[in-house]
């Protein structure tokens, strides 16, 4: 749920805002009664990725080649 505040009480309360952002809230900014800006987190840090987690759950015959039909199928003919 968003929370509309003025530009006057956003310069006041900043910090307050920017904390209430940082945990999920959405604020939204309103200047003259519309509006203005969103306040809001930014998207999650990516998780570094770690080579080798999944070993094992392919196959070995997921590499073999596929069946002519089925090549004719992904190529869309």
């Amino acid at each position: 749920m968003s929370r509309v505040v003025n530009v006057h009480e956003a310069k006041t309360h900043f910090s307050k805002l920017l904390d209430l952002a940082h945990h999920g809230q959405e604020i939204i900014l309103d200047k003259s009664g519309k509006p203005y800006a969103r306040l809001m987190p930014l998207a999650p840090v990516a998780v570094e990725r770690k080579p080798g987690r999944l070993r094992g759950t392919v196959s070995a015959d997921f590499f073999e080649p596929l069946a002519e039909d089925e090549v004719r199928a992904w190529d869309g003919r």
